[in-house]
C-alpha cells in the first residue's frame, strides 16, 4: 500500500490513458470499437485499491486482416520500398526512430513501474538496453554488409552473396521485459527489410502508446503496423490465412505451438522463439557459499522470478545443503519489499492478478507432499504480493518441481550423486541456461561438457541472465527456437541469397556496367561508414 504521498509527483498518476488509436498502413487510426480496462496491482491509497491506468482497444480479425493487408502490401512480394531500400536508408530510418524513442524514455519507464511492477533501478535499466540494443543492432548490420560488399569466386562463378528479408514478420512480445524482449524480435526484423505486424503483451502494453507516432513518422506506410487486443482474437486470424513468413514469439510454448498449428503451410514458417524455462543452479561442496548465495538470490529473485532465465530449482549437495539452506532464507526474509520507486525495493508488487493466489496453490501442494517452509516469512500474503518461500525438501511429484513458476518459490533439492541433477536435466522439458557453482577444476571440467550438450549457456558462479546482448541467447527442446543477440538476430530475420555468373567477357561487362550505374540497391560494392 501506499499513500499519494508516498509516491513522487513526477510518478503519480494523473490522469488515465485510453488508447484510441493503432497503427496500420502509416497511419494512426481512431478506434470506436470496444476497450479493455488496464489495471495495476499497486495501489495509490491508503486503504489497498488496484489502480486504472487506462484502456486498450479490444480489437479482433477485421483490424488485425488490415494490418496484415498493410503488411503485406509493404512487402509487396519483395518489390516493396522497403524490402529493396537501400541498407543505408533503412538504417536512417531507425536512427530517426531510436532518436524519437529516447524522447519518450521517462513515460515509457513510469508505465513499466505502474503496468508491470518493474523497480525503478530496473526499469531505467531496461529502457536504456533498449536504446542501446538498437544502436548496437545499427552497428552490426552496418558490418553486415560491409563484409557483404564484394564478389567471391570458386569454380569457375562469381557470386555477389547479401542477406535477404523473409517477408511479413507476426511480432509478440513477453509482459517481463514488454520493451526489451519485444524490441529484440521486432527491431532486427524490421531493419533486415521485413514487413512487420506487432501486438504488445496483456501486461505491460499502455508503455508503447508513446512510442506510436515515433513508429508512424519514421518507417515508410505498412513496415510497422501495431495492433492491441487478445492474441486469440488478433493473432489466430492472421496465422489462419498462411500469409506470415515469420512468428517471432517471446512467450510460452503452448502459445506457440497453437499459433503454428494454424499455419496452413507450416514448411513455410520460420520461427523465432524465446520460450519458457526450468533453469536450475547446481551448488557443489566446494561453492564458495557467500558469492553462491548473492548470485542464487539474484537468480531466483530479481524481478520476483519473473524471468525465463531465472533460476527455478536448486540442487545443493548434502555436505553443504543445511548450511546454504539457513543462510539462503535468511537473506530472502532481509529482501525489501516496496513499490518500484521505494529506495532499495527487491521485492515489488507482483503485475497478475492471480498470481499470488498460483503460488499459494504450489506452495500447498508442496507442504501436502512433505515439503517444509524453510525462511520465517515464506507464504505470506499481502494484497497484491506472496512473500517468496524457499521450499525444501522438493520430490518430483510436486508442481513446483514440474512447473515454471515465474514467481516468487524456490524450491531446492539435495544430492550427493552429480548424476542426480545431470539426469533430471536430460530429462527435462527445458535446455536453456544452468548456474554452476563450485572451484575444482577436475570437478567442473567433466560437468562443463556435460552441461554444455544439455543447455546453451553455462553460467560459472554465475546466475543465469540473457545479457549482454551481444551473446547468443537461445536454448534447447521447448526452451527456443533460433538465436536471440545483436548478431544472430539480424541473421535469424534473414535468408542468404545471391546473383551469380559465370566469368566470362559479356558478364563481366555487364557487372561492370551494373556496378558503375549505382541502380541496383541489391548488386553494389559501396562501403557504408
Amino acid at each position: 500500500m501506499a499513500s499519494k504521498k508516498a509516491i513522487p509527483e513526477a510518478l503519480q498518476i494523473t490522469s488515465e490513458i485510453h488508447q484510441k488509436t493503432y497503427l496500420v498502413n502509416g497511419e494512426l487510426r481512431e478506434w470506436k470499437g470496444e476497450n479493455s480496462q488496464v489495471i495495476s496491482t499497486i495501489s495509490s491509497t491508503d486503504e489497498y485499491a488496484h489502480t486504472i491506468l487506462g484502456s486498450i482497444p479490444d480489437m479482433g480479425e477485421k483490424e488485425a486482416i488490415e494490418a496484415l493487408d498493410a503488411a503485406l502490401g509493404a512487402y509487396n512480394q519483395g518489390q516493396g520500398i522497403w524490402p529493396t531500400m537501400k541498407v543505408k536508408d533503412r538504417i536512417e530510418c531507425m536512427e530517426t526512430f531510436v532518436k524519437k524513442m529516447e524522447e519518450k524514455r521517462e513515460e515509457v519507464v513510469k508505465l513499466l513501474m505502474w503496468e508491470i511492477g518493474k523497480s525503478m533501478p530496473d526499469s531505467y535499466k531496461e529502457f536504456d538496453r533498449t536504446v542501446e540494443y538498437i544502436y548496437d543492432t545499427i552497428e552490426d548490420y552496418k558490418q553486415l554488409d560491409r563484409n557483404s560488399a564484394k564478389f567471391s569466386k570458386h569454380d569457375g562463378v562469381y557470386a555477389h552473396i547479401r542477406r535477404g528479408p523473409l517477408g511479413v514478420v507476426l511480432c509478440l512480445g513477453p509482459y517481463n521485459y514488454p520493451l526489451n524482449e519485444t524490441f529484440a524480435l521486432l527491431i532486427p526484423a524490421i531493419i533486415m527489410g521485413n514487413t512487420t505486424i506487432f501486438k504488445p503483451a496483456k501486461h505491460g502494453v499502455l508503455l508503447i502508446t508513446p512510442l506510436l507516432e515515433a513508429f508512424q513518422s519514421s518507417f515508410p506506410k505498412g513496415v510497422v503496423n501495431i495492433l492491441f487486443g487478445r492474441g486469440r482474437a488478433v493473432a489466430a486470424p492472421i496465422m489462419k490465412t498462411g500469409k506470415v513468413d515469420v512468428l517471432a514469439l517471446i512467450g510460452n510454448s503452448k502459445s506457440a505451438n497453437a499459433l503454428q498449428d494454424q499455419h496452413p503451410k507450416s514448411n513455410r514458417l520460420r520461427l523465432v522463439l524465446g520460450l519458457e524455462a526450468k533453469n536450475p543452479a547446481i551448488i557443489l561442496p566446494d561453492a564458495d557459499l557467500d558469492l553462491t548465495i548473492n548470485e542464487c538470490i539474484a537468480g531466483t529473485l530479481s524481478f520476483n522470478g519473473q524471468r525465463c532465465t531465472a533460476l527455478k530449482v536448486v540442487y545443493v549437495h548434502e555436505d553443504v545443503k543445511d548450511q546454504f539452506l539457513k543462510r539462503f532464507s535468511e537473506k530472502v526474509d532481509a529482501l525489501k519489499f516496496g513499490n518500484p520507486w521505494d529506495e532499495g525495493a527487491k521485492l515489488t508488487p507482483l503485475p497478475e492478478p492471480g498470481k499470488p493466489d498460483y503460488i499459494q496453490e504450489l506452495l500447498d501442494d508442496a507442504k501436502a507432499k512433505g515439503a517444509k517452509v524453510k525462511n520465517k516469512k515464506g507464504g505470506k500474503r499481502s494484497d497484491n504480493y506472496i512473500w517468496p518461500a524457499v521450499l525444501y525438501p522438493v520430490t518430483k511429484d510436486m508442481r513446483v518441481y514440474e512447473e515454471e513458476q515465474f514467481g516468487p518459490i524456490i524450491p531446492v533439492v539435495s544430492f550427493m550423486d552429480i548424476e542426480e541433477p545431470l539426469n533430471d536435466m536430460a530429462e527435462s522439458n527445458y535446455g536453456q541456461q544452468v548456474s554452476l557453482f563450485g572451484k575444482d577444476v577436475y570437478t567442473l571440467s567433466p560437468l562443463i561438457d556435460t552441461l554444455a550438450n544439455l543447455v546453451c549457456r553455462v553460467n560459472l558462479n554465475s546466475s543465469c541472465q540473457r545479457g549482454p546482448d551481444v551473446y547468443p541467447f537461445t536454448g534447447r527442446k521447448d526452451s527456443a527456437q533460433s538465436t536471440l543477440s545483436v548478431h544472430d538476430a539480424l541473421r535469424s530475420f534473414s535468408v542468404r541469397t545471391f546473383v551469380a555468373f559465370k566469368d566470362n567477357e559479356l558478364n563481366n561487362e555487364t557487372i561492370e556496367q551494373l556496378l558503375e550505374a549505382k541502380v541496383s540497391n541489391f548488386l553494389s560494392t559501396d562501403y557504408i561508414l
